[in-house]
This record gives C-alpha cells, sequence and structure tokens, in this order.
C-alpha cells in the first residue's frame, strides 16, 4: 500500500494555516487564517444542521473541512484581485486530490457544493457566510468598526444568500451577541465558581 500522495496531501493540510484570509490584506487586523476558517465553519454546520433536522452529518463535515481547501494552491484571491488574475481552484483542487485515496470523493463532494442544489451545500454555504459575521462582531469587541461599514452589504447577505431558516436566525442573533460570552457567564469562571466567588 503506497502512501506517498496522501501523506504529501496531509503536509499540504497543513500549510493551510499559513494562508490569511483576503480581508487581513486591506484590514490589517488579527482575522482567522484558513484553517481557523475550516474549523469553525465545520462547527456552523453542523449546528445548523441539527436544527434543520439534517442526518448526513458526514457529507456536511467532509464538505465544510474542504470547501476552501485549493486555496492552499490559489491563496484566498480577494475581490480587488480578482480583476487582475484569473485563479483556478478546479485545477488546484484537482491537482491536491490527484492520486490521494480520497480523490474522486472529494472531488465530487466539492462539484456538489459549487452547485448549491443539495441541502448539505446549502447548509455548508450558511456556515461559510456566517463565520464573516462571527469575525466580524469578534473584530467589533477589539475595536475593529468594519462591520458598522458592512451593515447593509451583510444585511443583502442574509436576505439573499442564506438558505436555511436556521442560518437566517442565526444571523439575526449574531447582532446582538458577545464573543466573550461563553466564559464571562460561565458557572465556571473565576468570579463565579472559582476563587473571587462570593462566599
Amino acid at each position: 500500500m503506497d502512501f506517498g500522495r496522501d501523506i504529501d496531501f496531509i503536509y499540504e493540510l497543513g500549510a493551510l494555516r499559513f494562508i490569511d484570509r483576503a480581508w487581513k490584506h486591506f484590514l490589517n487586523a488579527d482575522f482567522a487564517n484558513n484553517t481557523e476558517h475550516l474549523f469553525r465553519v465545520t462547527w456552523i454546520a453542523l449546528i445548523i444542521a441539527k436544527h434543520e433536522d439534517v442526518t448526513n452529518v458526514e457529507k456536511i463535515m467532509k464538505m465544510a473541512i474542504a470547501h476552501d481547501i485549493a486555496e492552499s494552491r490559489t491563496g484566498d484571491v480577494d475581490y480587488l484581485s480578482r480583476q487582475y488574475v484569473t485563479r483556478d481552484e478546479n485545477m488546484g483542487l484537482r491537482d491536491m486530490l490527484e492520486g490521494t485515496a480520497l480523490e474522486a470523493e472529494m472531488k465530487e463532494l466539492m462539484h456538489e457544493y459549487e452547485e448549491r442544489k443539495s441541502i448539505e451545500s446549502k447548509i455548508v454555504k450558511d456556515a461559510d457566510n456566517l463565520d464573516v459575521d462571527f469575525e466580524l462582531r469578534e473584530q467589533a469587541f477589539r475595536g475593529h468598526r468594519l462591520g458598522e461599514q458592512w451593515t447593509d452589504m451583510r444585511a443583502r447577505v442574509h436576505a439573499e444568500r442564506l438558505y436555511t431558516k436556521t442560518a437566517k436566525k442565526m444571523a439575526a442573533a449574531l447582532k446582538d451577541s458577545n464573543p466573550h460570552n461563553w466564559h464571562l457567564s460561565s458557572s465556571r469562571n473565576r468570579v463565579n465558581g472559582g476563587d473571587w466567588k462570593k462566599k
């Protein structure tokens, strides 16, 4: 059994953590890298799937963790750069997967994802779009005001580009969310359950 291409592929996936997302180019903020984006998109997709009663979570997870891996070859080409260069994500994905044990399955899944016809592909795209909103909320709490400038654009995305009812509800809930609440309201934090708890 030859694992040569599979091992190369796994190393290349590791390199995705060095691929900055496009908006870092313009905003110089500490935005998530490609790997961090793929990780959170997967979890958002799983939550949407649960609320939508979609049970093929294996397909959703595979689609979510793979939806941007071709950027290992192409980079995350921003919308300004796309006016000057042509990227070929299909070639990048094809070359990246060539000769691996996952080649046929992942190429088929990515084709399905791009078509946006299946509920799984719609859920993953919803998660991909919502990750932007999570990131914008985190940046707002760091003092970056980009979210304020993108209010109309994000409202249009929520109205026109989200497929599931769950994603639309989550987008609305995110507007007032606090990225630190998971810790601040925890029963195990220092104030509520630790050494600063009032006795």
